[in-house]
């Protein structure tokens, strides 16, 4: 008994922090810190704008336990700009040799995650909380504690896996956790699926290329089940391995597609937190060896990477 608890355990810790090239840490902070300067600017820009009316400000259970300030318009611009510094900042630094600047990215890594959960908490307490900022938030508190990683480490880091997982979970758990409130809401499994909510939802807000849907509501009740039936499914997503992860990924943009061109709902901040499934390690050397080949004068084939470079648990 003890044995079997013994390597149960040590299955859940490997699954946990199983390791993961620097490289993907690099790339993914470079995407999700320049993703959160365009967020404050055009998806949440509604913080400043909320200061003047802080006497409707209701702050969620997060805001109510943690001592985040109200909103003012003077604290969202001091918020806003301390996000653009630290967000253009931080991937730079924790890609520096120097040892003083890695720690000088740390510092502006942790405060863009508690300033930008801050912004968030200002921006969703005035009775509307969407749920796409999740993964976002998440992300942006955990990527400082990764060390410091260029976009060439392929160096297998524990850290960076035991980040990389968290994203993911709080990425699926923002589909499953959805599929888990239809149900709590509705009072029953297949309530939610059964409705008629794709229809209203076309009606009220649905976009003239999709209008022609609403004559055909047996279709749109197939398409409420397969919604419902992927988001009860989405932890699957933890799980896959080697091209089903571009599958799953690619699924997921052409559903987020959809959902857009039909209702204008967009999903981004969950969307971009899609690329921690991806080997973004890659990335860089497929893009020298693309250079190599576009910049060679004489057709000789240009030299390929060297695979037994790349540690053997990450292949």
């Amino acid at each position: 008994m003890t044995s079997t608890l013994g390597r149960a355990g040590r299955a859940v810790g490997r699954w946990w922090l199983s390791p993961v090239a620097l490289a993907r840490i690099a790339v993914l902070r470079a995407a999700l810190y320049l993703f959160t300067i365009w967020d404050i600017f055009v998806l949440t820009h509604d913080v400043i704008g909320h200061g003047y009316s802080r006497e409707l400000y209701q702050p969620t259970l997060i805001g109510r336990i943690l001592p985040i300030p109200e909103p003012t318009p003077v604290g969202g611009y001091v918020m806003q700009w301390t996000l653009v510094v630290t967000c253009l900042a931080t991937p730079v630094l924790m890609a520096c040799a120097a040892r003083s600047l890695q720690w000088a990215g740390r510092v502006t890594g942790w405060v863009a995650g508690v300033v930008f959960l801050a912004w968030m908490e200002n921006s969703q307490g005035f009775g509307y909380v969407s749920h796409d900022h999740m993964a976002l938030v998440l992300a942006l508190l955990l990527l400082p504690t990764v060390p410091p990683a260029r976009f060439t480490d392929q160096t297998p880091s524990e850290a960076a896996g035991w980040a990389v997982r968290c994203i993911q979970i709080a990425v699926v758990m923002t589909y499953f956790g959805s599929a888990l409130q239809k149900i709590v809401r509705t009072g029953g499994l297949f309530n939610w699926p059964n409705s008629s909510v794709i229809v209203w939802s076309l009606l009220r807000r649905g976009r003239s290329a999709v209008s022609w849907s609403t004559d055909y509501p047996g279709l749109l009740k197939v398409g409420q089940w397969i919604l419902f039936i992927a988001e009860l499914l989405s932890p699957i997503a933890l799980w896959v391995r080697g091209r089903l992860v571009y599958a799953v990924v690619a699924l997921i943009c052409v559903f987020h597609l959809i959902t857009y061109i039909a209702l204008g709902i967009h999903f981004l901040p969950t969307v971009i937190c899609w690329l921690a499934f991806l080997p973004l390690e890659r990335l860089v050397p497929w893009a020298r060896r693309r250079l190599l080949r576009t910049g060679s004068d004489d057709g000789a084939a240009a030299p390929t990477d060297d695979v037994t470079s790349v540690p053997a648990e990450l292949r």
